[in-house]
């Protein structure tokens, strides 16, 4: 009996919010509130249930002490699979006072080609009402094109949103919420929402979370190997090759959209250290390895430094150097004398397997001969210098193919890229250390860091030099809508530096991107 009243009170709330759409508040204003869609399946219904089970979450995670907390990345499957990592994330905003959350989420079912700032009055969970911060969503929704005010995404089936707002409430309180769902999760569209909500924000009492997911339905150690390589990249703040590879279904998160726009508005506001605070996957807890999906607990703060905080120094030694070296012109040697793909790499060094940008440049008595190279860490190092090399010796479209007469006097010179990390200062450039990549919507150029030694740049003549390059005018830096993107290279080889070096990105410029679709409905939404 005890069981069926529990039933029939669980039916008649959820009913109650459900009525509240279109219904009315005593002023008699008309009300539009999102009811719980996933209640029941991806967590409790019952509130005394729920906030049990999330108050457990948030005990056991045992989160560091952090300051300044600007945004979250949080995963948002079934709380049985990633409840105890979302914790992490929200662990950390214990004791904080927070008056506002945008939450940006995946579209999962519904296809549409902007941001959609949900046009309601609030989100409802079995735990009450959140309201929407509707003025905030109004100003929000007129800073771009591609952000409207809509309830598309916020349909009955979508859970990516939704699935956060508990562990809000039980942190936070009493809040407002800012509930974004994401058609478009391309980096345009994503710097938009980035850009627009960096814009808005103008006190520490407004939190941006993150939902995503990270890798789908891989073995258990493919989903880890994938899965790190997309937290590595959060942690260099390289949202640019993390973009990409998410568009090049290289990487994989279901929220990259989210994840690229979070990091653009923090980082604006001041963030410049991406902490990761927990990763696990479902096959830590349900033992069935063959097909898991990634979580992962990211924080994004500010420290007090912004000089070279969080950026990590890339080295090889004098052995993998020279392995590199040797691939790069066995690779060109196969090629131009036999017509093959140079396969016989060496197996015990490691490092060469991470995944890296790289550029091979050639030259003969140190005039150029080629140069090609990945922007992006798409391959394992040793791969990507094996391809660039082969390319930048018979696919540089300024020089004929090298021919076997010339392979005795070929010099070879390796740049091993680190991540693209945006600048918000020129005066952060430094000569000698970095290289350039400026982006204007689909059209880039990149100069690498010997080239404005080897022509004497000073630094505005390195930028502007960068948006010739791209084929844009020399001052197209100081447009709002061009991005300038700074990294390092690790330089090695026997190279003579008579002439400038003017790489040739693999794909240049981002043609041979694919873009994530508006709406991507892949992959299929699950609890996990």
């Amino acid at each position: 009996m005890k069981t069926l009243l529990f039933v029939i009170l669980a039916f008649a709330a959820l009913g109650s919010l459900y009525l509240l759409q279109g219904g009315s508040i005593a002023g008699g204003e008309a009300q539009k509130v999102r009811p719980p869609a996933v209640a029941g399946s991806f967590y409790p219904a019952d509130p005394t249930e729920l906030g049990k089970m999330v108050d457990g979450f948030l005990a056991q995670a045992a989160t560091p002490p952090l300051k300044d907390v600007v945004a979250l990345v949080a995963p948002h499957a079934g709380y049985i699979y990633s409840g105890s990592v979302a914790a992490y994330s929200y662990a950390s905003l214990k004791g904080r006072k927070v008056s506002r959350v945008v939450v940006i989420a995946p579209s999962h079912y519904e296809s549409f080609d902007f941001s959609a700032v949900y046009d309601g009055a609030a989100y409802a969970t079995p735990l009450g009402q959140v309201p929407v911060d509707r003025a905030f969503a109004a100003k929000l929704a007129k800073m771009s094109p591609l952000i409207k005010l809509s309830d598309a995404g916020h349909g009955p089936r979508e859970h990516s949103l939704e699935v956060q707002l508990p562990f809000l409430q039980r942190v936070l309180g009493d809040f407002q919420v800012v509930p974004v769902i994401m058609g478009d999760q391309g980096y345009d569209a994503s710097r938009a929402l980035g850009l627009a909500l960096a814009k808005l924000i103008r006190s520490t009492d407004t939190l941006i979370v993150a939902s995503s997911d990270l890798s789908h339905y891989h073995p258990y150690a493919d989903a880890v190997n994938m899965d790190h390589k997309t937290l590595h990249a959060i942690e260099e703040w390289d949202y640019l090759s993390m973009s990409r590879n998410f568009g090049l279904r290289v990487w994989e998160a279901c929220g990259g959209g989210p994840i690229v726009a979070t990091m653009i508005a923090a980082e604006t506001l001041g963030s410049n250290k991406a902490q990761v605070l927990r990763y696990a996957n479902s096959g830590d807890t349900t033992n069935d390895r063959g097909r898991v999906v990634g979580y992962g607990a990211v924080a994004l703060i500010k420290e007090p430094s912004h000089a070279g905080t969080g950026e990590k120094v890339f080295s090889l030694t004098r052995q993998e150097k020279d392995a590199l070296l040797t691939i790069a012109r066995k690779s060109v040697e196969t090629a131009v004398r036999e017509h093959k793909l140079y396969e016989r790499f060496p197996a015990e060094l490691e490092a060469l397997s991470e995944d890296r940008g790289a550029f091979v440049t050639l030259t003969i008595h140190g005039r150029l001969r080629g140069c090609i190279g990945y922007v992006s860490p798409i391959k394992p190092l040793y791969v990507a210098v094996r391809d660039a090399a082969e390319e930048a010796a018979l696919n540089d479209r300024r020089f004929p193919p090298v021919t076997v007469a010339e392979l005795g006097d070929l010099e070879y010179e390796v740049s091993v890229l680190s991540g693209m990390r945006r600048v918000l200062d020129i005066h952060e450039i430094r000569i000698g250390r970095d290289g350039l990549l400026v982006r204007n919507g689909s059209v880039e150029g990149l100069l690498l860091p010997q080239v404005a030694v080897d022509e004497g740049f000073d630094r505005l003549t390195f930028v502007e030099e960068t948006c010739r390059k791209a084929g844009l005018p020399n001052d197209a830096w100081l447009r709002p809508e061009t991005d300038i993107f700074r990294f390092t290279a690790l330089v090695f080889g026997n190279r003579k530096a008579t002439e400038a070096v003017i790489p040739q990105p693999l794909g240049e410029p981002v043609q041979g991107l694919i873009a994530l679709a508006p709406g991507s409905p892949w992959p299929t939404a699950g609890q996990f």
